[in-house]
């Protein structure tokens, strides 16, 4: 009997054994707790500690926070403004035997109301922006990120690169700090502050899209500087006049446009550079306006064929496509249509916003030294003494696009694709073309344009309304159809042809024509 007893205490001992390593064992399964559920937040979530570290995602939250820190630093400085103009009051006329019954009447005076942004560049309440946010204004009106509100005094304004300063009465305010527009890179992130549809002080991200960007479609004053800085960071009405900075907090541009069909953001938005802008703004400071010098030559991006006939290997340079009306300094000093700007000063020259800026900026009366490349490939330095530049009536450092024809005329047998028609003798009593024979003496009429032909795109016929005129090819006169088909003669298949090209502008300060310059490759 005890034998069995003892049997059955080393059973239980062994079986109380078995239970205890089972436990354990299932403890390192994670099995399921009592009910069979899994809870589906981690303690230490549910009791508000750290949840999951993703090692991966650390460099995306340091840009996250990066963000923080910019829009925390800049936005104290950052300024909403509203712009008031009255269009003023003018008694109404009435039918003539009514006076006697009706009181002379009034219209009741028209207020029109414009909003945007801007910023503090100095604690004494110097606040940089758009001019199209404050032109014209009777009364400008700043509030602060503190809420506060002040009357704005406008210190000078500048069309051309649609900068503006104003000041508030202030003192002991937050500022921003200016980065460098011209080492800024393609590709870098930056953040858009301003108050875009009336949305106070809003933040947007994007990336530098690009630089140096020409906008056809915005209006173009004389002596007008063009040298957007492209972000995808969303820009929208309201935020003219604010800053884009870098990820360093500083301001690399003021934001100024936006290309979208509707005039809100489609994905592009255009910033001045801050370089340009603080030239302007130190210059509106000083004196209130900007003086600018001038050259005396209308100007374009050099193109492929340009490139080509100058014996240029990359496709650079800016092209001298005719003179200004009246003093031209290039002209006086040598430089001839046709001429590939590469240098000033010994600088490299890539675009017309570079040499506009390097230019506009100088004090008239100043000498620079012009590199210019001709066709051939020689190269000539002159020097140029800038001229001070006259009033918005003309343009002499400043882009013009070139004529984009939708002519379908069937193809024609000339080298350049075109059908041409001399000016007859009737022709120089028509006044409209005055400026044509005193200027060149003449030239031959472009009729059609084969859309198959080099010319095409380049050139206006006569469907289009206002043909272009051809005066000289490689620099001969063209004012007969004998002369013209000589110079082409002396070419052959594959060349690059100069054309200097009259086209219509209506412009009175230019005797309603300008000259440009248009290199086709003969075929």
């Amino acid at each position: 009997m005890a034998v069995r007893t003892r049997d059955w205490l080393k059973f239980g001992a062994l079986v109380a054994l078995a239970f205890v390593f089972g436990l354990a064992f299932a403890s390192t399964l994670d099995l399921p707790r009592k009910g069979g559920a899994t809870p589906l937040i981690p303690e230490a979530q549910a009791a508000g500690g750290t949840a999951f570290q993703i090692p991966a995602a650390k460099p995306a939250a340091d840009i996250g926070n990066a963000f923080v820190a910019v829009a925390d630093h800049v936005k104290p400085a950052v300024v909403f403004i509203t712009s008031q103009k009255v269009e003023r009051a003018e008694s109404q006329r009435l039918p003539p035997g009514f006076e006697d019954f009706f009181p002379q009447m009034r219209r009741r005076p028209q207020v029109e109301r414009g909003s945007g942004s801007g910023f503090l560049v100095s604690p004494d309440g110097y606040i940089l922006t758009n001019n199209h946010v404050v032109a014209g204004a009777d009364k400008v009106t700043v509030r602060l990120y503190d809420k506060r509100e002040f009357t704005a005094k406008v210190v000078g304004t500048d069309a051309n690169t649609d900068v503006a300063v104003i000041r508030i009465d202030a003192r002991n305010l937050p500022t921003v700090g200016f980065g460098n527009s011209d080492s800024t890179r393609v590709g870098e992130w930056v953040l858009a502050i301003g108050n875009p549809l009336e949305f106070n002080f809003t933040v947007t991200a994007g990336i530098v899209s690009a630089k140096g960007r020409l906008l056809q479609g915005l209006p173009h004053p004389s002596y007008g500087i063009q040298d957007f800085i492209q972000t995808d960071a969303a820009i929208n009405p309201g935020n003219s006049g604010g800053p884009l900075v870098n990820i360093q907090g500083q301001v690399i541009g003021i934001n100024s446009a936006i290309a979208s069909e509707t005039g809100f953001y489609s994905g592009y938005g255009f910033a001045i550079p801050i370089n340009l802008a603080r030239t302007v703004m130190d210059q509106l400071v000083k004196t209130g306006h900007v003086e600018r010098a001038v050259m005396g030559i209308r100007i374009d991006d050099a193109g492929q064929n340009d490139a080509e006939a100058v014996g240029l290997k990359q496709i650079r340079g800016v092209l001298v496509e005719d003179f200004a009306p009246g003093q031209s300094p290039a002209k006086d000093a040598g430089i001839q249509p046709g001429d590939v700007i590469v240098a000033l000063d010994g600088q490299p020259v890539d675009n017309t916003p570079q040499l506009q800026q390097k230019v506009g900026f100088k004090r008239p009366g100043e000498s620079v030294d012009v590199t210019v490349l001709r066709q051939g490939g020689e190269k000539k330095t002159f020097t140029v003494r800038l001229a001070r530049a006259p009033s918005d009536s003309e343009t002499e450092v400043a882009a013009t696009g070139r004529a984009k024809p939708k002519s379908d005329a069937s193809a024609k047998e000339e080298a350049l694709g075109i059908s041409v028609e001399p000016l007859s003798q009737d022709d120089r009593q028509d006044t409209r073309l005055s400026a044509v024979f005193t200027q060149a003496g003449g030239g031959m009429v472009v009729t059609e344009v084969s859309p198959d032909g080099p010319a095409y795109g380049r050139l206006s016929s006569a469907d289009d309304g206002a043909p272009d005129i051809i005066v000289s090819v490689n620099g001969t006169p063209t004012r007969t159809r004998a002369a013209f088909r000589e110079a082409l003669r002396k070419g052959k298949s594959g060349d690059i042809v100069t054309l200097r090209v009259m086209t219509r502008t209506g412009d009175p300060a230019s005797n309603g024509w300008s000259s440009r310059i248009v290199r086709l490759r003969a075929r």
